[in-house]
């Protein structure tokens, strides 16, 4: 297989995993607490972030950090896993799977107003346009959705999904401007000081995570929300010489998400969600694609 064959794989692999997710969300969520299944995940990606640095025999790069790096991660940490996946769960637990999931994937709108706002990057007058499509979008599954099968759906929920928007955002943002350390070594130290707050507040608020569906399911959330796709997300970066390709990839996730939610979680998918996850999709591939970028993300 040429390079980029292997980096199409890969990115395929990726995007398998992250389409799964959101139902495995829901599933998880029967068997433990948001707060549950954050613990049993985080543990379950550090272990294999840990595993990851072992075979790529990078530990004398996490050896190498300077204290000042420690604090750094000690602190993004905080934002993700801790922040981040703590208000995701937290959404996906009042929300249905097919609301919860397009809002959050629309966080490349909030990267750009937030680059505007803190770092000064001035955003293109065209890529109003993108954005507002994508906020429309948002805007229809929120308040389009109305009510599914009877019950109104949480406002709560809706704000804690555009929250984590905002959250994954902020992350992005912040570790971005750090390109000098190792992508792998990011995500250990990341997961590391996460995992450990974790821990810490389970000896607070007390956790009970005694069922084997609970503890499997929270694993299939570790590793094939946080672990696989982006351990092999990365491999695909290296290795094509079209990243644009792996990128435009990642938007069939959301879709194939949404076949999944309906087949094995039984949600009937209603009509504003098809059209406002469209929107979102084109308003993120307008901006990226055509208008001259400002940046370049994946997610």
């Amino acid at each position: 297989m040429t390079d980029n064959s292997k980096a199409t794989v890969y990115a395929g692999i990726a995007v398998l995993s992250w389409s799964t997710v959101a139902t495995a969300f829901k599933i998880s969520l029967t068997h433990l607490t948001h707060f549950e299944m954050l613990l049993v995940a985080s543990c379950t990606a550090l272990c294999l972030f840990i595993l990851l640095l072992t075979v790529q025999r990078k530990w004398t790069l996490v050896r190498a950090l300077p204290a000042r790096q420690w604090r750094r991660f000690a602190l993004i940490g905080l934002l993700n896993p801790v922040a981040y996946y703590l208000v995701l769960f937290k959404a996906y637990a009042l929300l249905p799977a097919q609301v919860a999931q397009p809002i959050n994937y629309a966080w490349p709108i909030v990267l750009l107003i937030l680059l505007a706002l803190f770092a000064r990057q001035p955003i293109p007058r065209m890529k109003y346009i993108g954005m507002f499509i994508s906020l429309a979008g948002v805007a229809l599954i929120s308040f389009g959705s109305g009510s599914m099968a009877g019950s109104t759906v949480s406002v709560t929920g809706l704000l804690l999904a555009a929250l984590s928007a905002f959250l994954w955002a902020a992350y992005w943002m912040v570790n971005n401007k750090n390109r000098t350390v190792d992508g792998s070594v990011t995500l250990f130290m990341s997961f590391l000081f996460g995992t450990l707050y974790l821990v810490a507040g389970a000896c607070v608020v007390g956790v009970n995570i005694s069922t084997l569906p609970g503890i499997l399911s929270g694993m299939y959330v570790g590793a094939f929300e946080i672990g696989v796709p982006f351990i092999f997300f990365g491999l695909a970066m290296r290795k094509t010489t079209n990243p644009a390709l792996v990128n435009q990839m990642c938007y069939l996730s959301p879709f194939l998400s949404l076949f999944l939610i309906a087949v094995v979680l039984d949600e009937q998918i209603v009509t504003t969600t098809y059209i406002g996850l469209a929107l979102i999709v084109t308003g993120i591939v307008f901006n990226e694609y055509l208008v001259r970028p400002v940046i370049k993300a994946a997610r």
